[in-house]
């Protein structure tokens, strides 16, 4: 199996990794089906913007590499910027990842959007579900049945 330079070094010597005890906004995510799961930390200012971010994940190397990498993603940018992080926007920052470990790039996307959505509730900003609907959930109303 090859792996980019890019999902080696950041296996390797991995971005942004630990815990914040002051974060404003915390995501979990995991994957039954590897086991992979996926938390991150993001500390933001009364400007909206992400001023500190961290991550701990248990999983395999390129769970920790699309961690670290959507970690310097979002560093330093609005919050709203952070919520367009996409999976693939991941997965070409890496320079790649092997097919069936394209899932990785996702949980660090869903992981992304999951510490958005608890700074929003935490203070109370109003948002659309629908941002942060995966597809498989009632709350938003979209995927009622017919």
């Amino acid at each position: 199996m090859l792996y980019s330079e890019k999902v080696m070094d950041h296996f390797q010597n991995p971005r942004n990794v630990g815990k914040m005890d002051d974060a404003d906004g915390i995501g979990e995510v995991g994957n039954a089906k590897c086991g992979d799961i996926m938390k991150m930390y993001i500390k933001v200012d009364d400007n909206g913007i992400i001023t500190d971010v961290k991550f701990n994940t248990f999983g395999c190397g390129s769970a920790i590499a699309s961690s670290s990498m959507a970690t310097e993603m979002i560093k330093g940018k609005p919050i709203t910027e952070a919520l367009e992080l996409s999976n693939k926007a991941v997965v070409e920052a890496l320079d790649g990842l092997p097919a069936h470990k394209l899932h990785c790039s996702v949980l660090a996307e869903e992981a992304v959007r999951a510490a958005v959505k608890d700074y929003y509730d935490k203070h109370g900003i109003a948002y659309d579900a629908k941002e942060f609907c995966a597809g498989d959930c009632a709350h938003c109303g979209e995927h009622d049945a017919e």
